[in-house]
């Protein structure tokens, strides 16, 4: 099989607004002693949202404005695994009326270059309606103190 010759390396750090520290799990271990490609997405969604709580913007069980995942994707380059302390980057690639896009990765805690990388689209949704609203001012402040120009 032929290398991908569009592959892209792995980001560097430079290319993320912000950082959360995460603990990997004993249980995020699949049978080939690596985490589990699920995981990723679990650790992408769980910064992102770790973010909006620590913001005031989001209460999981009662906002009545919430972002829901619309599309998502991951690049692997490297393989972590449990106990290996881990940071998510997480910065905004794009911001429009009712949706985000978030450009995240996986680093090894310390680690200049992603072990993972990827990102996900937020459509801001009515939680008691499910139709897409625009995002609220306090949100889209957030967001654009969160975008990073990559080149």
């Amino acid at each position: 099989m032929a290398a991908d010759r569009n592959r892209q390396p792995p980001p560097s750090r430079a290319a993320f607004a912000r950082f959360v520290a995460m603990a990997t799990r004993w249980s995020d271990n699949d049978a080939y002693g690596h985490l589990n490609n699920i995981i990723y997405y679990a650790l992408f969604d769980s910064a992102v949202n770790a973010i909006l709580i620590e913001a005031g913007l989001l209460d999981p069980a009662s906002s009545p404005i919430v972002g829901l995942v619309v599309e998502s994707s991951c690049r692997f380059y490297a393989s972590l695994t449990y106990p290996e302390p881990v940071e998510v980057g997480v910065a905004v690639e794009r911001l429009g009326r009712s949706s985000v896009r978030y450009r995240l990765a996986v680093f090894k805690e310390g680690a200049m270059e992603a072990a993972a990388a990827g990102g996900y689209t937020h459509v801001y949704v009515e939680r008691a309606t499910g139709r897409p609203v625009s995002i609220p001012a306090g949100h889209r402040r957030l967001m654009e103190g969160l975008m990073v120009s990559v080149q």
